[in-house]
């Protein structure tokens, strides 16, 4: 499975630098350099499934399928990365919107028995502490306060269950499941 570490931002100088939005927890290992990311376009339609044009590259610069970091440095809080092939800043302007991926069989588990990766909760389905259904967990949200899993419900409806340990007391990865003890009308929101 895939999952997206950073979002590539403005360039940044005339070497080819490009600022990245950072998506992970670990940027110091997912942005070292000499690994490998992968690539895929982001909303705005840039990226791999298109080819924007680039003064002095012929028609069309190709968006490669995969990138290899060269650099990696902070700068006033940012993180600047350079890629292997990209040495201006026309190609970095190029790269401006691609989302950047790691495979998720590469990423170590967390060491805390307590923490998960996002790709290990998707799919598990929550139930209550007697065993009654509530739903599947579709994704998980990033807010300040906690982290959310989404829940679909089994009626459509989606429920979002802050990810703390007296709400949700129990995580069996094994068995599929999460345990959830929501207090009363946090199903009905």
């Amino acid at each position: 499975m895939l999952l997206i570490v950073g979002r590539v931002g403005r360039p940044h100088g005339i070497r080819g630098e490009v600022t990245v939005d950072v998506r992970t927890d670990d940027p110091e290992a997912r942005f070292a350099a000499g690994a490998v990311l992968r690539t895929g376009p982001a909303a705005s339609g840039t990226g791999p499934a298109s080819a924007p044009s680039v003064p002095g590259y012929g028609e069309l610069f190709q968006v490669p399928e995969q990138v290899t970091i060269e650099t990696v440095r902070w700068h006033q809080g940012r993180l600047l990365v350079g890629f292997e092939g990209v040495h201006d800043r026309n190609l970095a302007e190029a790269l401006r919107g691609t989302l950047l991926w790691a495979e998720s069989t590469e990423l170590p588990p967390p060491a805390d028995p307590d923490e998960f990766n996002d790709h290990q909760l998707i799919g598990l389905a929550a139930v209550t502490p007697a065993g009654d259904p509530l739903g599947e967990v579709t994704r998980i949200d990033h807010a300040p306060a906690s982290d959310l899993l989404v829940l679909r419900r089994p009626e459509g409806r989606t429920a979002l269950i802050p990810f703390v340990k007296a709400i949700v007391p129990e995580v069996d990865l094994a068995a599929g499941r999460v345990v959830v003890d929501p207090p009363p009308g946090l199903l009905d929101l």
